[in-house]
């Protein structure tokens, strides 16, 4: 399989994105899937997967929207959609850097409507 498309749930929502092909994004498409629920940070969505992997050597903390990421230091898949409270200006900064895994493929600002504590799951598509 070339493409690692994946489906993420939460709430009544229903977004498709993809996984690139780094050391991390592998790992996590190995685990999935995954499900848990999810906290909210500013326009951002984490949660823990309970997968322990280092920073990346491009590992960056300034994402654009629509950036799926892992954020070693928590353990955490990321989304994100918007502004952060660590963001200057309109640039969308994580609280730390984050290795890139992917990108939602639809318009991530569905995710605008979920609170923390929702159940979300992330599944490879069939």
């Amino acid at each position: 399989m070339d493409t690692r498309e994946i489906h993420i749930y939460v709430g009544e929502i229903k977004v498709s994105g993809k996984l690139n092909d780094s050391l991390c994004a592998t790992a996590i498409w190995d685990s999935l899937p995954i499900s848990t629920k999810c906290n909210t940070w500013g326009d951002e969505i984490y949660f823990s997967i309970g997968l322990n992997f280092p920073e990346d050597s491009n590992a960056t903390d300034v994402v654009e929207s629509g950036t799926l990421a892992f954020w070693p230091p928590g353990n955490a898949f990321c989304i994100f959609y918007g502004l952060t409270p660590a963001s200057n200006d309109d640039e969308i900064r994580a609280a730390s850097p984050v290795n890139i895994i992917g990108s939602i493929s639809e318009d991530e600002k569905v995710f605008r409507s979920i609170a923390s504590g929702t159940e979300i799951t992330v599944s490879k598509a069939e």
